[in-house]
């Protein structure tokens, strides 16, 4: 799985966005989902971009299944895999979110 699709809640609002870029690594998972927290947020529009981070290479390295990234308008998102023990990897390119109608 290296791609997929969420809901962002904000402001009272409910904003849907697709993902790419993220994969499970264990054997035998056809599907997974995680959930997370987004900080530093003012704007819905400042959420659609590519995330990154350090934190990400060091936390999914150790198979903990969460992952801290940043994206290029500074909006910090916690991802956690919702099944235990499933390890979750970024792409070389990095987290891509896109809002969508």
């Amino acid at each position: 799985m290296s791609w997929g699709h969420g809901t962002l809640k904000f402001k009272e609002k409910e904003y849907r966005f697709k993902v790419d870029g993220l994969s499970v690594l264990d054997l035998g998972v056809a599907s997974a989902s995680a959930a997370g927290e987004v900080f530093n947020l003012e704007y819905v529009s400042d959420f659609a971009g590519t995330y990154s981070g350090g934190e990400a290479a060091a936390a999914l390295a150790g198979g903990a299944g969460t992952a801290t990234l940043k994206n290029q308008n500074d909006v910090k998102l916690k991802i956690k895999s919702k099944k235990q023990g499933v390890q979750l990897k970024l792409a070389p390119e990095g987290l891509k979110i896109k809002l969508v109608d």
